[in-house]
């Protein structure tokens, strides 16, 4: 009975091990990505770990405001499934994304949160990466006078040392587009 007992808590030891083997850990502070994952999470491996970052966003006159100090942390979640990032900006405002690969619309899936605006129902983005090295994003968003359109978010100068990132209002044809936020990196040494 006493080895039936010790075989069965072994065996649970074992799966819950195997449940979070890739999640974030001492050894492994932003997680790793599970061999079962989509290919498509390298295309945020670069980004994984920490960066430092300025964060500027346009004015309603628009002129660019000051840029802000943030920093940008990437970790794989969901025992390595899938990628989360967390921004803690200077000016107290922070954010966050779930990014999800779907295998079957062959698209990223990013599930956008912020301090500044809790909500009942998180913003969403959907795109894939390009082949010419960007990642690029897209949620159906009206202009302020109306317009359809896109909110596009585009990665891009993408390297172990870093990348760049810009959100952009997009008409449908995407020939018309205006920045609105433009954030630099750089990878933090480890």
């Amino acid at each position: 009975m006493k080895i039936l007992i010790m075989l069965l808590f072994l065996g649970m030891v074992t799966l819950v091990s195997a449940q979070n083997e890739y999640e974030p850990s001492e050894t492994n502070p932003y997680g790793i990505k599970n061999p079962k994952a989509p290919a498509q999470l390298d295309d945020f491996k670069p980004m994984i770990g920490e960066c430092d970052c300025e964060s500027q966003r346009r004015n309603p006159d628009g002129t660019w405001a000051k840029a802000i100090k943030m920093t940008w942390k990437y970790s794989y979640i969901m025992n390595g499934m899938a990628i989360q990032d967390q921004t803690l900006k200077a000016d107290g405002k922070h954010s966050g994304s779930i990014r999800q690969f779907h295998k079957d619309s062959l698209k990223w899936y990013v599930h956008y949160y912020a301090s500044a605006s809790p909500t009942p129902t998180l913003g969403s983005w959907e795109g894939k990466k390009t082949e010419d090295g960007k990642i690029i994003l897209y949620k159906p968003q009206k202009a302020p006078n109306g317009t359809d359109g896109f909110s596009r978010l585009t990665f891009y100068d993408i390297t172990d040392k870093g990348y760049k990132w810009i959100g952009e209002w997009v008409d449908p044809k995407e020939t018309i587009n205006f920045p609105f936020w433009k954030i630099s990196c750089v990878k933090r040494e480890e």
